[in-house]
């Protein structure tokens, strides 16, 4: 018996299982069917295919499995790339046809309890291991079915790690070490995959073992090096369209959890409204997130999601003013993820804007000054 028959008679065999597609389900069956015909190293094999065909993701597993890999891109059956970090890859990998990327999505869209169909064309949820799908079906894809897999593995780096890598550029290390210290609210800006999530992770391991961090995430990526860390993360509705936990619910009830230190691992919705408002109410030290292509468009971007939310403009800012100290801006170069720049939130008038307090460039810094008295520790003079 061949390892490919093998595969054929579990997954028929599967059309009539009346549990759950775990892995471990289908691993029994292959035994099962294997009846000693096949040798160990056969049926190991056997079992690591059915199991990557059948209940995980096929033959993208391998990549989704390999070191470094943040991203999985399909754009038809033989268009797959992968980001290691590098820049985009073209890989070897090929489906059959287009039916077998569809059905693909549609499997992985049903282990996470969503629907994908041509009534709902496209879906956007986590996996039950953590990864991120995101899946559009034709026509509303012209090239066919696609399909984007993120791989959202625990942000574990320490601030030494993190050192060694160059991600901090003219010593700016000691600078965030003295954000955290003295307890401000800060956020840490950039691009997608520019490191906001590892960096965060490694400045939260900087706060005291006394102190009680809450984390709100859409997916569990922040891996603080603490002891009191308790972990919230949204949830999707369910095929009924209903059972959502937002991250605005979760802000809101990790306010009554006694939190010393409140986390938003991406701030990018309603829940600027709540955060802000916390950062107002005595939660000192609050963190977290937000795409932004420079700290100085960072007011901008708060204004924007805190309108949406029914805040007018003056109140934003107003809010954002008094709830916010620094920004900690990030960007993805060839030679890896670096620090650009610490910004100093300030009143304008009615308005707040983010000036330069350190950048790794050495230009102008308008707000080095008020950097300088941000983290300089009670009693003594800035320097």
């Amino acid at each position: 018996m061949s390892a490919a028959s093998l595969v054929d008679r579990v997954r028929a065999r599967l059309a009539l299982h009346p549990g759950p597609l775990t892995g471990a389900a289908v691993a029994a069956l292959v035994r099962e069917e294997a009846g000693g015909l096949l040798g160990d190293d056969d049926v190991l094999r056997a079992v690591r295919s059915a199991v990557d065909e059948l209940a995980g993701a096929g033959p993208l597993e391998p990549l989704l499995r390999a070191s470094g890999v943040s991203d999985v891109l399909v754009n038809g059956p033989d268009e797959v790339w992968v980001d290691r970090g590098g820049g985009l890859e073209r890989t070897e990998v090929r489906f059959p046809d287009e039916e077998a990327v569809r059905r693909l999505a549609v499997r992985l869209a049903a282990a996470a309890g969503r629907r994908l169909d041509d009534a709902a064309p496209w879906v956007d949820v986590g996996l039950p291991d953590g990864t991120r799908l995101h899946a559009v079906l034709p026509p509303v894809s012209g090239s066919g079915t696609c399909l984007s897999l993120r791989v959202l593995r625990r942000a574990a780096l320490g601030l030494d790690d993190l050192t060694e890598r160059g991600t901090f550029p003219g010593g700016c290390d000691d600078l965030l070490r003295a954000l955290v210290a003295r307890r401000l609210a800060f956020l840490v800006t950039g691009g997608t995959g520019s490191g906001k999530t590892t960096l965060l992770s490694a400045l939260l391991g900087l706060v005291p073992p006394g102190e009680r961090l809450v984390l709100c995430e859409d997916a569990p990526e922040l891996a603080p090096a603490h002891p009191h860390v308790v972990r919230l993360a949204t949830r999707p509705p369910n095929v009924e369209a209903v059972g959502e936990v937002t991250l605005r619910d979760l802000v809101r009830q990790a306010l009554r959890m006694r939190p010393d230190r409140l986390v938003v691992g991406e701030v990018r919705g309603a829940e600027v409204t709540d955060l802000l408002a916390a950062l107002n109410t005595g939660h000192d030290g609050g963190c977290g997130t937000l795409h932004a292509n420079r700290p100085a468009e960072v007011p901008a971007r708060l204004e924007a999601l805190g309108v949406a939310a029914g805040l007018d403009r003056l109140a934003v800012h107003s809010q954002a003013a008094a709830a916010l100290a620094a920004v900690v801006h990030l960007r993805r170069t060839p030679s890896g993820r670096r620090v650009e720049e610490i910004g100093v939130v300030r009143r304008a008038g009615d308005l707040v804007v983010v000036e330069p307090g350190w950048r790794a460039d050495g230009g102008p810094c308008p707000g080095q000054g008020r950097l300088a008295e941000l983290l300089s520790p009670p009693g003594e003079a800035p320097r």
